[in-house]
């Protein structure tokens, strides 16, 4: 869950980029880097934090150029703490190369083995970005063997990569004294978006990111396509996947975009708008409508489905949490001890909503169940008389391997659980989650062309079709966070088991 932005002009890019990463710093909080391109020569400045904290005055003006990308990240792969592993990624050959990547890869330590052995690069880190960075390079060096480069030849490429590695990715590199190119996965697993400007071609990650820095959607790049801009501005493309099936990130119209973006022809916010009206219809066959006082959501990505259930119940919609803006989303900082002591400096209660009355509170989703649990307990210390809990995701039961801050199933509070005992866990008086199958078509109702989605946090399948519990072990071993101990996954059975 990065956020990425590229762009091609005619004109400084530095303060554009800036602009686009601020956008999308929801993506990402644990570190920030851009890289511009000023002839044949890179500059680049990148650190642990945020986008304002980051890039001050004298590092604006020490990266010029026309061309460049940036990169907030939030680390599922690798050394959460090294700041060598902030992205952009740099490498000099074939003719210069630097990378920023939204997702994760499954066979990441297979390829290190594979680059290192036959393709003689070393990686010297931990990320999977330098991975894929470097099978680029092996692909991009192979195909032009040192010939001038064409799009064919940067298609050629792309096409050797997906053919490589395994997992979600949305690419975008820069390739020195020839343009930007941007990739995304066969399976469009994490978003990635083409728009334009007056002497501006960009890529992102969320269509907000364009629009919000004047820039025009055009469009969203499809499963296994590559976009190649030269340095004129003009746009090629080519779908190099052979088997290619759009099936996003579900996690994405629940929890992680921006309800402002529009991702793969769908409105995450009228998404939010349709998961709320089908828990609704969960609410009412678990809870009579009748002994709810109010509902209250849990800010921010869930009120636009706690307000579709209010109308519908018919029932009052109040705002009983106030949250600190200035502190991070607890769902993406590590270890239980940090995200439980966040909660009470993120959210503080409007007491008078409370007292003595039956709320029902409305998530986005429960993951671990710690926010959960903190929040449930602060609205009894201010005199709730019962409090019933809805989530507008399906129970959090899989690992998700796709790049999400959730791959161990000791973190996953419904694993293993029923639903009874995941309330007891988070002492409410009753909890209800939305139903996977309602979910997928609510969402797919914005958009029936689609084949799908990536929903394997609430199902267990696995849209890539290789992940096995061996692999969700071995990854747990890779763990980025500060986690309790991890449970002993190889019983850890997945739907469709043997299709993978």
């Amino acid at each position: 869950m990065c956020g990425i932005f590229g762009v091609v002009s005619n004109a400084p890019v530095n303060q554009l980029i800036y602009d686009g990463l601020l956008l999308l710093q929801h993506r990402g909080q644990d570190a920030a880097g851009i890289a511009t391109q000023d002839g044949r020569k890179f500059y680049m400045h990148k650190a642990k934090g945020m986008v304002r904290d980051v890039f001050r005055t004298r590092n604006m003006r020490a990266l010029p150029g026309n061309v460049g990308m940036g990169q907030v990240r939030y680390p599922t792969a690798g050394n959460a703490h090294s700041e060598e592993e902030a992205q952009p990624f740099y490498v000099n050959a074939p003719f210069g190369l630097v990378m920023s990547h939204n997702g994760n890869l499954t066979n990441a330590a297979a390829l290190k083995a594979e680059l290192f052995n036959s393709d003689h690069r070393h990686i010297n880190t931990d990320s999977d970005s330098e991975v894929l960075l470097n099978v680029l390079a092996h692909e991009l060096e192979a195909t032009t063997r040192g010939l001038a480069l064409t799009p064919a030849d940067v298609f050629a490429a792309v096409r050797g990569v997906n053919r490589r590695i395994k997992g979600s990715y949305a690419v975008v590199v820069l390739i020195a004294g020839h343009g930007m190119l941007a990739f995304r996965d066969p399976f469009g697993i994490r978003p990635l978006c083409l728009g334009h400007g007056e002497g501006h071609v960009a890529v992102a990650s969320e269509s907000v990111a364009l629009e919000g820095t004047g820039l025009v959607f055009d469009r969203d790049i499809q499963p296994g396509e590559a976009v190649f801009i030269d340095l004129a501005g003009q746009v090629h493309a080519d779908l190099c996947a052979d088997k290619a099936v759009l099936s996003p990130c579900m996690f994405e119209y629940v929890y992680l975009a921006r309800p402002d973006s529009v991702l793969d022809g769908i409105s995450v916010y009228q998404a939010r708008l349709n998961m709320g009206e089908t828990l609704a219809k969960r609410v009412i066959s678990t809870v009579p409508p009748d002994q709810i006082d109010v509902v209250i959501p849990i800010p921010e990505s869930s009120r636009p489905s706690a307000m579709q259930l209010a109308q519908l119940l018919g029932l009052p919609y109040r705002e009983g949490f106030v949250k600190n803006r200035y502190v991070g989303r607890t769902f993406i900082m590590p270890g239980q001890g940090v995200r439980k002591k966040s909660v009470r400096q993120k959210l503080n209660v409007i007491a008078s909503e409370f007292r003595g009355r039956n709320v029902l509170l409305v998530d986005d989703s429960i993951v671990r169940g710690t926010t959960s649990r903190e929040i449930v307990q602060m609205a009894r210390d201010v005199g709730a008389n019962k409090v019933y809990m809805a989530s507008a995701a399906p129970p959090v039961r899989y690992p998700n391997v796709y790049g999400i801050d959730m791959p161990t199933t000791s973190e996953l509070v419904a694993y293993g659980r029923t639903v009874e005992e995941v309330r007891q866990i988070i002492g409410c008086d009753a909890l209800i989650y939305q139903d996977v199958e309602a979910m997928k078509q609510a969402v797919h109702a914005l958009n029936p062309a689609l084949n799908g989605f990536d929903a394997s946090c609430f199902d267990g399948v696995y849209c890539t079709g290789d992940v096995t519990p061996a692999d969700i072990e071995r990854l747990n071993e890779k763990r980025v966070s500060t986690v309790e101990p991890v449970e002993d996954t190889s019983r850890l059975v997945l739907p469709n088991a043997q299709e993978a």
